[in-house]
């Protein structure tokens, strides 16, 4: 018998963080590697939220808080729930979790049981189907495709709906593909979920602040009112505030959907860092002055990296609407052969390959769920952006 859980095989490590360490070995053995596999900002966290941070240790709040968040950072959700999205919630519908995962997966434990579905659309990101077996759930992927720029139909949704439907897991702007669903995309989707009371809306809006070319980003409760009481909107610091390593995510959503969650918190990590909560409030209630001009970097980047991969045969990028990746198809590269002799067959195929002969990591499409792909992130400098499209494309054109 076996000494560890049934649940755990059920499982796979993360492939993003597998390839960002095969890369890191490799240059660790000296060789040139360019990453462009970890979903994080090469921007510093901006100095007023560091100081915020210098400040709370000063001042001694370094010791347990409540599990599941502090009542400032509470409020600084809500007040930005109302100031951004029209969206009342008070401090007893708010958790605060180490990074955002944890309040997605927090969520999953206290709602999930055998036999229940979660409807998501692929490509998805890395964590969630895994997120739902780890729960005891079933994940329903509901696939995407290039012609639809990686954006769900209200079709698809409806055909993906059971009645054993407990949650959708809805991503926008989207990892891995930058997809972002306008606000008449997503009534066509909230829609569908009206007719079906017993579903559940999981909406991860991390990369809400990263939108590009006048994208207007909404959420789910916002655009349906009448999806308020089973919806959890899901956010956190990471990505438009560059504090990936600070862990900091949160959600706001129904009382007793919050006190469940704060139930399983309380029994497993308990409170978040209190430093960075102390940061976080600082980054929600702080000057918003920074975003625009990264805005315009992740933009001039999103646009050198389309335009050239899109010059090499094979190859189909669509420009997205946020976040800082593109999600190219490989469908014409399907059957080629490297220099080095290994025939491509695969996205996992090509990724390896890339890394290997041309020194370039990228996560193959099978990861996220949807192939022949792969995905790219752009939160990187221009110099080094530049240098591995150019070898991405000498690689492509030495295919046979």
């Amino acid at each position: 018998m076996s000494f560890l859980s049934e649940t755990l095989s059920r499982v796979k490590p993360s492939p993003t963080i597998a390839m960002t360490a095969k890369a890191a070995e490799l240059k660790a053995a000296g060789r040139d590697v360019i990453g462009l596999s970890a979903g994080e900002p090469d921007f510093d966290t901006p100095q007023n939220i560091k100081d915020a941070a210098v400040a709370a240790i000063a001042a001694g709040k370094t010791k347990y808080t409540a599990p599941d968040g502090i009542p400032e950072l509470k409020q600084a959700v809500c007040a930005k729930m109302k100031r951004d999205h029209g969206l009342d919630y008070t401090p007893a519908q708010v958790s605060v979790g180490t990074g955002g995962k944890q309040t997605l997966y927090n969520a999953l434990m206290a709602t999930l049981n055998e036999g229940d579905e979660v409807v998501i659309p692929a490509p998805y990101w890395v964590s969630y189907p895994d997120m739902v077996l780890l729960a005891g759930g079933t994940p329903v992927i509901a696939e995407t495709s290039l012609q639809t720029n990686f954006k769900l139909t209200a079709d698809q949704l409806e055909a993906a709906i059971t009645p054993k439907t407990k949650w959708f897991i809805f991503n926008s702007p989207s990892n891995p593909t930058g997809a972002g669903y306008s606000r008449a995309e997503l009534k066509e989707l909230t829609d569908v979920l009206m007719r079906h009371p017993h579903v559940w809306v999981m909406t991860d809006d991390m990369y809400e602040h990263l939108a590009y070319d006048g994208f207007e980003f909404c959420t789910p409760a916002q655009v349906e009112p009448g999806l308020y009481e089973r919806t959890l909107t899901c956010n956190g610091v990471s990505k438009a505030y560059a504090m990936t390593g600070w862990r900091i995510g949160y959600a706001a959503g129904p009382e007793k959907l919050i006190a469940a969650m704060r139930k399983v918190q309380s029994q497993s990590t308990s409170n978040p860092c209190s430093v960075s909560q102390w940061a976080a409030v600082e980054a929600l209630n702080g000057t918003q002055a920074f975003l625009a001009p990264n805005n315009e970097k992740f933009v001039r980047r999103r646009d050198l990296v389309v335009s050239m991969l899109s010059e090499i045969e094979g190859i189909s990028c669509p420009v997205p609407e946020g976040a800082f990746y593109v999600y190219p198809s490989i469908a014409g590269l399907i059957g080629k052969t490297t220099p080095s002799g290994k025939v491509i067959e695969t996205d996992e195929d090509f990724a390896t390959a890339l890394l290997e002969e041309a020194d370039v990591a990228v996560v193959f499409g099978a990861a996220f769920g949807l192939s022949p792909n792969f995905r790219v992130s752009y939160a990187t400098s221009d110099t080094a952006l530049e240098e591995a499209c150019r070898r991405i494309q000498t690689f492509c054109a030495a295919l046979t």
